[in-house]
């Protein structure tokens, strides 16, 4: 069990809280492959004692296993309609050496093995294989503060499964959703499934489970959670600076616990990941990797997501060159139109105003673009220079 530094860090769940992470824990999960590849059936107890205990049988001390993000939210204020799209697993572990990241990588693949369908032959499936039917995305820490992470998709699933390896427990800071639930004892959750055709409910144990605020102050972050709210400190320090990700609690009706110190912390946000992500391209796939993960069956909400994090990036961007600056804005704008046309959505067009300027050969009488039968009136051509206006700031 951890120490506790700091008790206004920490706080016992209670036991509502505890069932909730139970349901959590055990709810089935389908894990859809590629190709071929069968859908996996997996309970997200049931990997984290796999890859657990693969890991300490091959000398990779796992300091704790916590559940981070949305997930922890919902475990701990369920009652304010807090859900979650995705399931982040942390293993805080001890790297040593550059090559653990590599039998990290084949241990959490490797696992994935077990959930196979019976009769399937396995002896000639390996790691790199299962990466290519399971793994969207797998990111090598190039620092020692860098999450590195294994996404495990699920294309029809509300839910997609985030096995995340952490050297040195740097983790994102926002009080609302990063209260980080620490599982080490979940031992003591590991309960057989109830088969009894009786509609008893399932008993849980009075088990101790400590969540912990890496905001701070715990009960502040709950308070922060119950009323909505942001608030987070040093995002110059995150990963892409949290950017992403205050984008999608402003679409999500949360608001700045400070509107004066929110526009700081925005520069420093869009400082942060413009560094980490400094080429429009890595950029886009960025951005495009988080939709597919965090907007699943909420296609609908892409647009406002995409133009609020434009808006953000437009008023908050100060290390930019002005050319870099219009490359991102645009291709955000881009990003925006692609998934209104996905969805057949015309934007609302009362505040466009739309001319065009002809090709340069269109001024010369004797060229006409039109074939005019003989007896039908001349077409009139009047040019006009090109003017767009969108009040949205959409272009």
């Amino acid at each position: 069990m951890m120490e506790l530094k700091d008790d206004r860090r920490f706080h016992n769940l209670t036991q509502h809280q505890v069932e909730t992470l139970d349901q959590v824990l055990t709810e089935v999960i389908p894990i859809h492959g590629r190709g071929n590849f069968p859908t996996l059936k997996i309970k997200p107890k049931d990997i984290i004692h796999i890859v657990r205990d693969r890991l300490v049988s091959k000398n990779i001390k796992v300091r704790d296993v916590r559940l981070n993000g949305s997930t922890a939210s919902h475990v701990l204020v369920k009652e304010n309609g807090t859900s979650y799209k995705d399931l982040d697993i942390i293993f805080g572990v001890e790297l040593s050496k550059q090559e653990d990241f590599q039998i990290i990588k084949e241990v959490v693949l490797g696992c994935l093995l077990d959930f196979l369908p019976q009769g399937v032959n396995k002896d000639k499936i390996t790691a790199l294989t299962m990466k290519e039917a399971y793994a969207s995305t797998i990111q090598t820490p190039e620092q020692p503060e860098v999450l590195s992470e294994i996404v495990e998709h699920s294309v029809e699933s509300q839910q997609h499964v985030h096995p995340f390896i952490s050297q040195a427990g740097v983790l994102e800071s926002y009080s609302q959703l990063d209260l980080v639930t620490p599982v080490e004892t979940l031992e003591d959750l590991n309960l057989p499934d109830t088969k009894s055709l009786l509609p008893s409910p399932r008993e849980i144990p009075s088990v101790t489970v400590v969540a912990e605020s890496m905001y701070g102050d715990f009960e502040q972050a709950m308070d922060h959670l119950r009323y909505r709210l942001i608030a987070t400190r040093n995002p110059e320090e995150i990963r892409g600076g949290g950017l992403l990700k205050y984008s999608n609690l402003l679409v999500r009706d949360f608001k700045p616990a400070s509107e004066t110190e929110i526009k700081t912390l925005e520069r420093y946000m869009c400082s942060r990941f413009f560094i980490d992500f400094p080429d429009v391209n890595e950029q886009q796939r960025k951005i495009e990797s988080y939709l597919r993960n965090h907007f699943i069956g909420e296609e609908k909400s892409k647009y406002d997501y995409l133009m609020t994090l434009r808006r953000v990036v437009n008023e908050s961007t100060v290390c930019l060159m002005g050319h870099e600056r219009r490359q991102t804005l645009n291709m955000i704008t881009i990003l925006a139109l692609k998934v209104l046309g996905e969805q057949n959505i015309i934007p609302n067009t009362n505040n466009v105003t739309c001319y065009y300027q002809p090709a340069p050969y269109m001024t010369d009488h004797n060229f006409s673009n039109y074939y005019i039968a003989n007896g039908q009136s001349q077409i009139i051509y009047h040019p006009y220079p090109l003017h767009i206006h969108m009040q949205t700031g959409l272009v």
